[in-house]
């Protein structure tokens, strides 16, 4: 059907064109594409066996849908997905604030302007990316915003009675007529007003400022809420709540592969930056890990959530510190060092709500105290797990068995001795790499376990070992101004008790 040649009622009845409702649309064109075996839902990632189906579902059954999640987990991106659900163009009558259907008009003006011009009546095409609303709940949103109100001004002019039907100005609701209308955080609207949307949903009329008006909208409605908000913060009104018949749980990604393709996908990194700056897969993984950490961590709240935007903004963050690095030490290419991730914390401390003693501990403590977690977990990943080896010298096994001598004593050794290690955060790639090779046994331990690494790899992995063994407690990191210093763990403690007496016995001299 050519749309560019159907400008009229007459010629939109002579087409052949038959109305549907929005759900019985959404319903045929999903079966369409489950038929066909396409993709549903483009770029949402880690819902296929979970919250996909769970959509599709209640799409097939036409049912108005609730995703019921923490924040971050792509409840508002699945409602704007089902545009893609929809019919490229759909016609309506030219000039109805409320999208009428040509063929089933429920407005004054679209019913007055066939009467008064029949087969002749104008009519436009909408586009499947216009038939989306979106409404975010606070609890300042009226019912003249969702639903409308009179206009006295429009009734002046038109010198109509407020009996008429076009003295209403239409609310985002009725403009939303044959689209798809989300609401996102439904249990922060007061009950009053979602008693008004109980009315349209389940009676399909409309009443404003005692004007009664029978208006049978054909919407789709989405709404979203946090479990904590549903049960805690505020409610959903429970005529409401049952006319939602599908409601879906939505959830962080399982895996960190899963997490992994979605910070991928999602962070925007300049073309410049894709050019000067490798990021390892060893580093991306890093960063996954802090938002795992952070959402089993008890300084970081639960009932918030910890948002997927968190990974996004820091490995962005990640890419951006190499590359001022670079650009100040006027190198042409890097990679992303561990130390680099201290540019990261400005993502976490944004993106983290706090329990009481996480607040007291600081937000910005908190976040460094995560990435540590970070490399603790995934350090055990990558070498032998120094837990075992301490586990082992406390019970004696080594005595009695054959076990694998420790393969970080020679690097401890080196810092026992009094050795220590300066790495400034904007060193050059070249001073990096000399400070890491003073090291004895760092270079050899990493060819051991990762023979086939480039030079890169393994200069990156030799870093990764510093941090790791910090983490591990097995040597100590402290980081002073723009720099990280590794020094052994016993004198470091003793450096510190030393300033602790120091202070004693100074307090006591001005005593």
């Amino acid at each position: 059907m050519d749309i560019s040649k159907i400008k009229t009622l007459g010629e939109l009845r002579k087409s052949g064109y038959v109305s549907r409702s929005i759900k019985e649309e959404l319903r045929e064109n999903l079966i369409k594409k489950l038929k066909n075996r396409e993709t549903t839902f483009p770029g949402i990632i880690g819902y296929e066996d979970t919250v996909i189906p769970d959509t599709e579902r209640a799409l097939l059954s036409k049912h108005n849908i609730l995703f019921l999640g923490l924040r971050g987990q792509a409840k508002t991106r699945m409602a704007r997905q089902m545009t893609q659900l929809l019919d490229e163009y759909i016609p309506a009558i030219e000039g109805s604030e409320i999208n009428d259907d040509p063929l089933n008009p429920i407005s004054k003006y679209a019913k007055d302007e066939i009467l008064a011009q029949g087969d002749n009546t104008p009519i436009r095409w909408m586009h499947r990316t216009e038939r989306y609303g979106e409404k975010l709940a606070t609890p300042d949103v009226s019912v003249a915003d969702l639903i409308g109100d009179i206009d006295p001004i429009k009734a002046a002019n038109l010198r109509l009675s407020f009996a008429d039907e076009r003295v209403i100005h239409y609310g985002i609701i009725p403009k939303s007529n044959r689209s798809i209308f989300v609401i996102n955080e439904i249990p922060d609207l007061q009950a009053r007003i979602q008693v008004a949307l109980f009315n349209i949903l389940e009676e399909g009329d409309v009443q404003i400022r005692g004007f009664k008006l029978r208006l049978p909208l054909d919407i789709l409605f989405v709404f979203t809420a946090n479990p904590e908000d549903y049960t805690n913060r505020g409610s959903i009104v429970t005529p409401l709540k049952d006319r939602i018949e599908s409601q879906i749980l939505t959830h962080y990604p399982k895996s960190l592969e899963t997490s992994l393709a979605i910070t991928e996908q999602e962070a925007n990194i300049h073309q410049d930056q894709l050019a000067s700056v490798k990021v390892s897969d060893l580093v991306k993984r890093l960063i996954e890990q802090v938002a795992f950490e952070a959402r089993n961590n008890e300084y970081v709240d639960k009932k918030s959530g910890v948002s997927a935007r968190l990974t996004i903004a820091a490995y962005e963050n990640a890419v951006s510190a190499a590359e001022r690095r670079a650009i100040l030490n006027k190198e042409k290419k890097t990679q992303v060092w561990i130390s680099d991730l201290s540019g990261i914390i400005p993502s976490i401390t944004g993106k983290i709500e706090l329990v009481y003693e996480g607040e007291q501990e600081g937000p910005f403590q908190v976040s460094m105290n995560l990435l540590d977690k970070a490399i603790r977990s995934q350090f055990a990943l990558y070498f032998p797990n120094p837990e075992t080896i301490k586990k082992r010298r406390s019970t004696g096994k080594e005595a009695v068995q054959k076990v694998e001598e420790n393969p970080y004593k020679s690097i401890t050794r080196w810092f026992d001795s009094g050795n220590s290690v300066e790495d400034f955060l904007h060193v050059t790639d070249k001073n990096k790499l000399l400070q890491l090779y003073r090291v004895d046994g760092l270079n050899a331990l990493v060819k051991k376990y990762y023979p086939q690494a480039n030079d890169i790899e393994n200069a990156l992995l030799m870093e990764f070992v510093l941090h790791g063994l910090a983490a591990y407690s097995l040597i100590s990191k402290k980081i002073i101004d723009n720099k990280i210093e590794f020094k052994d763990l016993m004198g470091s403690m003793v450096n510190l008790g030393s300033a602790s007496f120091s202070g004693e016995e100074f307090e006591d001299e001005g005593q």
